[in-house]
């Protein structure tokens, strides 16, 4: 298990997390080269293909349990089932997100990233292609505080005792899309402020680690199942609260989840049975945002900015980095 070789070795940890914020640091790059293009399958395909020709260098053996969805008659190179890396070492499971935010990145937006996990194997949950609702918040505060099943206006309040505000000083992370209106409404009607994202799901809910940075206190809403396991990931390493629930309303998303062994897909999953185990994660900022500054381009220099998240040794590394550009032609 690679938190064992953890414990008993720390340059194991420090080599895996560098090697990851590698991976992630080319999937931004290739990202960035698209920026304002217009073209979010053109952009994605890039990231995932830079990543993938990383992730093949290291000694390790990883299959990709939450991954790329095929973009039409283009197979994506880091799709669900893939195996990668060298070989050697323990079995990993990986949870990728190659460009999250894609068309953030196609419109020159802020906040697209690249986002990467890794895990022993079996660590993430395997969930279908189908939505998920979640709420997450940062850590600092105790178990239970918030739940899925109850009322927003609810969350909002136990939030707010617990900070000793008003409810008024908190704020809701949402995605802006119509079938959000009516939980936008109850937010609003709680008394919170609302800070509507037109993309990145992960992000959004990554953003309420860190609320004195980004301002978020917590995330609620309808978004990807993938992408909610990729944010269980983060808020683990550093302690903080998520549940999420598969929204499954047809027999054709029932058959997918059953497909995938899993039993009762209306069950709510807490943010440890989302990603378990001892998790990395690696995101590197692709567009300028709130969570991490965007590639920037010189002319013999490029930059990036990751953050890498430890859940086993409970740290959060922030890593800016110059690249020679002549290394990092695709």
């Amino acid at each position: 298990m690679i938190q064992k070789a953890f414990a008993e070795d720390q340059s194991i940890e420090r080599f895996l997390a560098l090697a990851l914020a590698r991976v992630t640091e080319r999937g931004a790059v290739a990202a960035a080269r698209l920026r304002g293009r217009g073209d979010e399958m053109a952009a994605d395909r890039a990231a995932a293909r830079a990543m993938r020709a990383e992730l093949d260098r290291l000694p390790i053996q990883a299959t990709v349990v939450i991954g790329e969805n095929d973009h039409g008659s283009l197979p994506s190179s880091l799709g669900p089932g893939e195996t990668v890396g060298a070989g050697g070492g323990a079995r990993l499971d990986l949870a990728v997100a190659a460009l999250e935010g894609s068309t953030l990145c196609a419109k020159d937006m802020p906040g697209a990233i690249s986002v990467i996990a890794m895990a022993k194997e079996g660590s993430f949950l395997r969930v279908p292609d189908v939505y998920m609702d979640k709420i997450a918040i940062g850590p600092g505060y105790p178990p239970g505080l918030v739940d899925l099943d109850r009322e927003p206006s609810q969350n909002i309040e136990a939030l707010a005792r617990e900070k000793n505000v008003a409810s008024s000083e908190i704020t809701v992370c949402v995605l802006d899309r119509p079938r959000h209106a009516d939980l936008i409404a109850k937010c609003r009607e709680a008394g919170a402020s609302v800070r509507l994202i037109s993309d990145g799901d992960v992000a959004g809910a990554i953003f309420t680690a860190q609320p004195q940075k980004t301002g978020v206190d917590i995330y609620l809403g309808r978004g990807g199942a993938r992408e909610g396991v990729l944010a269980a990931g983060a808020l683990r390493c550093v302690g903080g609260q998520m549940q999420g629930r598969l929204v499954i309303d047809n027999s054709e998303k029932l058959a997918s989840a059953a497909r995938i062994g899993i039993e009762d897909p209306f069950r709510k999953y807490d943010m440890a049975e989302l990603a378990s185990g001892d998790v990395i994660l690696c995101a590197t900022g692709v567009t300028e945002g709130p969570l991490l500054d965007g590639v920037v381009f010189e002319k013999a220099t490029i930059s990036t900015e990751t953050v890498v998240y430890h859940s086993f040794t409970g740290t959060v590394r922030r890593i800016r980095a110059e690249h020679r550009a002549d290394r990092l032609q695709d």
